[in-house]
């Protein structure tokens, strides 16, 4: 009996949705060893999951680094006496 071409198996939407979950740990590297193994071969054999992964890990960065940049000081005294108003109304409603 002739085998079969051995194809390989394209994930499931379900599957994915899972690693989906895990690639923000993933990222954060808050996985154990072996969970970071499953994911990572996921990633090789599904582009869709590792184009996700590469968008997340971009907007991470961008996000961090936007993080450390102060505001000026006119713009931050502006925003706390805007929230303080938008406070006294919520609290005399």
């Amino acid at each position: 009996m002739n085998q079969p071409h051995e194809h390989p198996v394209e994930p499931s939407a379900s599957d994915c949705a899972d690693f989906l979950e895990q690639i923000v740990y993933f990222i954060d590297n808050e996985l154990d060893a072996a969970d970071c193994a499953v994911v990572r071969a996921h990633l090789d054999t599904c582009n869709p999951c590792l184009e996700k992964y590469d968008l997340q890990r971009t907007v991470k960065s961008i996000v961090a680094r936007s993080c450390s940049e102060a505001a000026p000081e006119e713009l931050r005294k502006r925003v706390l006496l805007r929230l303080r108003e938008v406070q006294v109304r919520i609290t005399d409603a």
